[in-house]
């Protein structure tokens, strides 16, 4: 049975929503690995055990990052392309960090020397210390507004800059987000590893933990007193053709506050993100690493919904001209374009969940030191 359009509308924000949530807790464990790659490992033997922990699973982790991308376009096409405009070099930036996974997994231990297997270990770091980053930059910079705006001919405008980005707030943004995925990354290494490598990444968790609060407990506060936020005043009659600009938006102080006073159920999001870090911290010191990779799972989705749910019905704000701003309402796809994808998304996420499933079922075991030498040749 088809759905009407504005459940629709709403129906595919919440599986973008979650769509980001499999990213961040499948791709991001593998980023926060590599993240930690250079400081867990000591020995070219035990940096051999971090990367084969996600050896056998990051490239389908990689799923999650392309779905929920190709879902932002087919469902958003107007956010698609106006972020694009503005966040382009960004993108870029990613991109080619992105190049240095999937050449440093296959060819860092092809060559038996220390400098060559130091430099991939580096280009393994850099290309999962960067993405996180920019992405929670992104995030920040759509709290603060994007500077666009629509022509007459509804062409986005982009009156930024790439250095303007990097501001601050946006900063503390990308904190966040690395901070959490390292977090991630440290639960898994200390469930997947054993002795030295273990107590390693389990002093990581609590470093990593107390990053996050902090800083996520400071982006809140900032968020609350110091950026203003967006609220619809007057929105376009039931019914009428979705249009970015035939609605009033007001810019104000605590705007972005106003859905958790409204609706308190969703207090449940920013708690979820810090009792989880809590429990995943607690977990990991009393030694159950299988619950403190379960709680930092649940971080990520407490922090993408808490953003989420503060901006909502905003996906993307525009600082130079509020009425222009890009809302879950006006920057969708056809009813018929949203109802296909739905029928897609209900077969075959299923199928990326299963497989994922018996993937890690199958493949699940501790990497230790004695298997990677005794198949030097084999493992990455």
């Amino acid at each position: 049975m088809l759905l009407d359009y504005e459940t629709l509308k709403f129906v595919w924000w919440l599986l973008i929503g979650v769509l980001l949530v499999g990213f961040a807790v499948m791709d991001g464990m593998d980023m926060g690995v590599g993240a930690l790659l250079p400081f867990l490992g000591k020995t070219d033997a035990e940096r051999r055990v971090i990367i084969n922990t996600v050896g056998p699973h990051w490239d389908g982790n990689q799923v999650w990052f392309i779905t929920a991308g190709g879902a932002l376009f087919a469902a958003w096409p107007a956010v698609y392309a106006a972020s694009f405009s503005g966040f382009y070099f960004a993108m870029l930036l990613v991109l080619f960090a992105l190049f240095l996974r999937p050449v440093g997994f296959d060819y860092r231990s092809k060559l038996d020397a220390s400098q060559w297997r130091n430099s991939w270990d580096w280009a393994l770091m850099t290309g999962s210390v960067v993405p996180p980053l920019v992405f929670g930059i992104a995030f920040g910079n759509l709290l603060q507004g994007v500077p666009f705006h629509y022509d007459d001919i509804m062409r986005p405008w982009y009156e930024g800059s790439f250095f303007g980005l990097f501001n601050p707030f946006a900063l503390l943004a990308g904190v966040v987000a690395l901070s959490m995925f390292v977090l991630h990354g440290a639960t898994f290494l200390q469930l997947r590893t054993e002795t030295v490598i273990a107590e390693r990444a389990a002093r990581a968790v609590q470093i990593s933990g107390l990053v996050f609060i902090a800083t996520f407990a400071l982006a809140g506060i900032w968020l609350a007193v110091g950026i203003d936020g967006y609220r619809i005043v007057e929105a376009p009659a039931p019914g009428a053709m979705p249009m970015p600009t035939a609605k009033t938006v007001e810019v104000a102080a605590g705007a972005w506050l106003e859905n958790y006073s409204r609706y308190p159920l969703t207090l449940l999001a920013p708690l979820l993100g810090f009792g989880a870090a809590i429990l995943a911290m607690l977990a990991s010191r009393a030694g159950r690493a299988g619950w403190a990779f379960f709680a930092s799972a649940l971080v990520q989705a407490g922090v993408i919904f808490t953003a989420g749910l503060a901006m909502f019905p905003f996906v993307m704000p525009s600082s130079s001209q509020p009425n222009h701003s890009l809302t879950l309402w006006d920057a969708t796809s056809s009813q018929l374009t949203l109802n296909v994808m739905l029928i897609a998304a209900a077969i075959f996420v299923p199928i990326i969940i299963g497989y994922t499933f018996w993937n890690f079922r199958k493949m699940w075991r501790v990497v230790t030191v004695e298997e990677i030498e005794a198949h030097s040749h084999s493992a990455y």
